[in-house]
């Protein structure tokens, strides 16, 4: 959920979040790599695991989304960047980007920055409770601005991000496989493989198919941010009765309790991004095997979600950002069609 759920401070979100779900006080930790880095996972710490298909098949090309035309929900369009410019160890005097950022985002909401020169961030670092540090490493500052890892995207400024630098989301992506009326997996015509089938919502800011996941709050914990976007977007638990609600927790505790499999951590190639904003995002796979964890509850769409519902795995269905590579690899470490 992209900033729908503001709260005054990070712990009181924790807390309201904690009692609405009656989640225990402890909550799943998170390793670190560093002495900066406090959001990577471990095994041993959230019950996940990692295999050979983790590493992202497009991890090395040029971002594309990155560079889309015209910039989304504005009619501002951007200095066009050739693939063989993106890179910023091209030399390109000629490049002038647009300076583009949301007036959502001027306005300093509590989830967006102020502007450089009013504060004075601390990059590449945790910033008290902000995470400033990048999947993708060191990035580099220039004029006082942090620059893209991935290259220019020709506009700078945030946009409709609220952070300078990483902005950090989690993407839950919760599975089941297709039956028949018997409780049988059900098969691809073509590739003869089962059919997994995933909760998926239509954004309502563009009217793409997504997986429903969203931003972490400052200073919250990216396991808490996992099992509150899919509450919250999904099934919309913030507006079901006490008695619903009590259901809901049990099942999805269960689910988010189980192995999951993490799909990806790094850098997306999202519509958003700019010369120094960009989103990053830990996607991890929580499946259903039996059916009878998630699988049976009403889907019903949050605040940033226009519908929901379960979707067939297939590389033909079109999806918001890189969510498709992350099906790619889903479908791949389960065994089932893509």
């Amino acid at each position: 959920m992209f900033h729908s759920l503001l709260r005054l401070d990070w712990i009181g979100r924790l807390r309201l979040v904690l009692t609405l779900f009656r989640l225990p006080n402890t909550v799943c930790t998170l390793g670190t790599s560093t002495s900066q880095t406090i959001r990577p996972f471990t095994t041993s710490d959230c019950n996940l695991y990692t295999t050979s298909v983790k590493t992202m098949p497009f991890s090395s090309k040029p971002h594309i989304k990155s560079r889309c035309q015209q910039y989304p929900g504005s009619k501002v369009k951007r200095f066009p960047v050739p693939d063989d410019k993106v890179d910023w160890s091209q030399n390109w005097p000629q490049y002038k980007p647009v300076s583009y950022t949301d007036p959502s985002v001027l306005k300093t909401p509590v989830w967006a920055d102020p502007d450089i020169g009013t504060f004075s961030p601390k990059f590449n670092a945790v910033d008290g409770v902000v995470d400033r540090t990048s999947f993708e490493g060191i990035y580099k500052l220039d004029n006082g601005k942090p620059l893209n890892p991935r290259g220019r995207t020709g506009l700078t400024g945030r946009g409709l991000l609220g952070k300078w630098g990483p902005n950090h989301a989690a993407d839950p992506i919760v599975t089941r496989w297709k039956v028949d009326a018997k409780g049988a997996k059900m098969q691809h015509l073509v590739s003869k493989q089962p059919i997994l089938q995933f909760v998926s919502i239509k954004r309502k800011d563009c009217g793409e198919w997504a997986i429903p996941g969203g931003m972490v709050d400052a200073g919250e914990q990216v396991s808490l941010t996992l099992q509150r976007e899919f509450s919250e977007e999904a099934l919309n638990s913030l507006a079901v009765p006490p008695s619903e609600r009590a259901k809901i927790h049990e099942r999805i505790t269960k689910l988010f309790k189980s192995k999951g499999f993490l799909v990806f951590k790094g850098y997306v190639d999202d519509p958003r991004n700019t010369d120094n904003a960009w989103m990053e995002t830990v996607a991890v796979n929580f499946h259903d095997e039996t059916g009878n964890s998630v699988s049976e509850l009403p889907l019903q769409a949050g605040d940033d979600a226009g519908h929901v519902q379960w979707v067939d795995v297939d590389s033909s269905f079109p999806l918001y950002a890189s969510h498709s590579q992350f099906l790619e690899l889903v479908a791949k470490e389960r065994k089932a069609h893509w």
